[in-house]
């Protein structure tokens, strides 16, 4: 699921403040973001 909101994400069709922050999902997308982001 994380990785769907990453790709919605880069695509901008989301925000990281879109992301709910359950089961810490926001923090999850935040890290795999961080991690795209430095390759």
């Amino acid at each position: 699921m994380a990785a769907v909101y990453v790709s919605l994400i880069q695509k901008g069709l989301k925000t990281i403040e879109d992301v709910p922050t359950y089961q810490g999902m926001r923090n999850q997308v935040q890290e795999l973001l961080n991690s795209v982001k430095e390759s």
